[in-house]
C-alpha cells in the first residue's frame, strides 16, 4: 500500500521505530480522532466558534504526529479563523477534509501496523 495521507519515516523518528509504541500512538489516534470528528460537527452545528478553534488546536497536534503536515497546516488556518469566528462559511470543508483525510489515515495506520507485526513474528 502506498501512503498518502500518512508519513511512516516520521512516525517512525518519533517512535524511535518501535512497532509497540506505533501500534500504541495508532491506538490513541483512532479512538481520538472519531471523537474529534463528532465534537467539531456538534460545535459547527451550535456555532461556538471559539471552542471549535480550541479543538482544532488539539486536532493539530495529533495529526502532526502522523506525519500529516498538509492537514496540520489547515488545522491552524481552521483554529486562528475559527477562534476570532472570521470566514466561517469556510468551517465545514474544513471539517469535511479533516474526517476525509484521517479516516483515510486511520486505514493506512492500521495497515503499517498490520505489516509491521506480521515482519516482527
Amino acid at each position: 500500500m502506498t501512503y498518502q495521507y500518512i508519513n511512516p519515516e516520521y512516525l517512525d523518528s518519533v517512535s524511535a521505530g518501535d512497532t509497540g509504541i506505533v501500534k500504541e500512538l495508532v491506538d490513541m489516534f483512532r479512538s481520538q480522532i472519531k471523537e474529534t470528528q463528532n465534537e467539531m460537527k456538534f460545535l459547527l452545528n451550535k456555532k461556538d466558534y471559539n471552542s471549535l478553534g480550541l479543538l482544532a488546536h488539539k486536532a493539530k497536534s495529533s495529526v502532526l504526529i502522523m506525519g500529516m503536515k498538509d492537514l496540520g497546516s489547515l488545522l491552524k488556518t481552521f483554529e486562528l479563523q475559527a477562534r476570532e469566528g472570521l470566514e466561517s462559511h469556510k468551517y465545514e470543508s474544513y471539517i469535511n477534509r479533516f474526517t476525509h483525510e484521517t479516516s483515510e489515515a486511520v486505514k493506512e495506520l492500521e495497515d503499517l501496523v498490520n505489516k509491521r507485526l506480521i515482519k516482527n513474528e
